[in-house]
């Protein structure tokens, strides 16, 4: 049995009939080739399968495809605006807030998330906002310089 999915992914509107029970993250990932959505834990603990989900950091890997329905939808590849990087991207790429780059892309829409929301954060309020991302390479330290980078250049 399938049912009809209708959402919108990085601007670009989207039909598939799907089985009720795919993730949205393998609805991303398999279904609509954009691989820069990472599945890491499969339990939602790690954040690397972070997308907005109508402007809201949500982890893909714990919610239904079908409960995105008439959503949209961004994740990593929707940043880039005629090929600039989004300012946070900007500043995790200037700030060296990422090694292996595994986590980078839920780090980055989990960041976007949490500007949106407090965009004066300071430091402690930056590393409780990203508790739910993991990163097992950078010590955070310029994770939380680039968010608060990437923060001041989304003010401007």
């Amino acid at each position: 049995m399938s049912v009809a999915l209708s959402l919108t992914v990085n601007g670009k509107a989207e039909r598939a009939e799907i089985d009720p029970r795919t993730l949205l993250v393998e609805f991303i990932r398999n279904d609509l080739g954009l691989t820069g959505t990472h599945v890491g834990c499969d339990t939602g603990q790690c954040g690397a399968c972070t997308v907005l989900i109508d402007g809201n950091a949500v982890k893909a890997c714990t919610i239904l495809a079908v409960q995105a329905e008439a959503a949209k939808v961004t994740t990593i590849e929707g940043l880039a605006n005629n090929g600039e990087m989004h300012p946070m991207q900007a500043a995790f790429k200037e700030c060296h807030g990422l090694q292996c780059g595994f986590c980078t892309p839920g780090m980055v829409l989990s960041a976007i998330d949490l500007v949106q929301r407090h965009p004066n954060a300071d430091e402690k309020k930056i590393r409780a906002e990203l508790e739910g991302n993991l990163c097992r390479c950078t010590g955070y330290q310029n994770i939380v310089k680039a968010v608060a980078q990437g923060a001041a250049a989304m003010r401007r």
